[in-house]
């Protein structure tokens, strides 16, 4: 049986950490891999006892895109095969993206093509400073498709125009100054940046930071006026009144720490 290309290990605080494991080729993507990640985050998702995720690469690269044995069967695909493919990729990015529990990505190497879209459809990204990113499917004459809704996010529509046509590489440092990643750290010092992030998370209430995920999404499309107003405050009245909510009101009020947190 072969080795298998999506790793997962949830630990006793509730992490689950999924490592891309094709080291040899820096984890391109290919019909395995998505997949199995594909697989590997719905188990998550379903797993009450994982409370966020960790996505990261195994070996020099995060994630190099697509598999070159990968786009050579793909040359020979018709129209449909082509839109099947490609529909698997828009459920994998997609699915990352919704995961009601937060998501951090540990950029350690390479984040070209897809690679890019993973990055990008996690909550929270850090970098190491080696890392380099590049859109570059223009090269091959495609297009960053599947990924382009994530990516625009991520990067914001100036940035995207730019490197969606110049396919060019950038590092770590330029990917922080645009927004693409949140933090770069020497390469050696990422996973301890990682562990830090997992004791800040790990504060939080989870049913909390789920409905804080959702609510970041339905700001971001519904234009400030009577109906998002009146979301909003719906959301904290039911909020406040969960098990979770009336917790965490007890335990700041009597100075101890809330049952979720370490």
């Amino acid at each position: 049986m072969s080795e298998k290309t999506v790793l997962c290990e949830i630990d006793a605080r509730g992490v689950a950490r999924l490592t891309l494991n094709r080291p040899d080729v820096r984890n391109a993507m290919n019909e395995v891999l998505i997949a199995e990640l594909i697989e590997t985050l719905e188990q998550v998702v379903a797993d009450s006892s994982a409370r966020f995720m960790v996505l990261t690469g195994n070996g020099k690269g995060f994630c190099a895109g697509g598999d070159l044995n990968w786009m050579r069967r793909t040359a020979d695909y018709d129209f449909q095969e082509n839109y099947d493919d490609a529909l698997r990729l828009g459920r994998l990015m997609r699915l990352l993206f919704e995961m009601p529990k937060p998501t951090v990505a540990l950029v350690n190497g390479a984040a070209f093509g897809g690679g890019m879209g993973l990055v990008a459809g996690c909550d929270i990204a850090i970098a190491a400073e080696e890392a380099k990113f590049s859109l570059s499917e223009v090269k091959l004459g495609l297009i960053p498709a599947t990924i382009a809704p994530y990516v625009v996010r991520a990067m914001g529509e100036r940035n995207s125009r730019r490197f969606f046509m110049s396919a060019e590489i950038f590092g770590g440092a330029e990917a922080y100054e645009m927004g693409f990643v949140h933090k770069v750290v020497p390469g050696a010092e990422l996973a301890a940046a990682g562990e830090a992030m997992i004791d800040q998370l790990l504060v939080g209430g989870p049913m909390a930071q789920a409905a804080a995920k959702e609510m970041v999404f339905r700001c971001a499309e519904t234009p400030i006026g009577d109906e998002i107003e009146e979301w909003t405050s719906r959301r904290i009245a039911e909020v406040r009144a969960t098990d979770e909510g009336k917790e965490g009101a007890s335990a700041f009020l009597e100075k101890r720490k809330p049952r979720w947190a370490p």
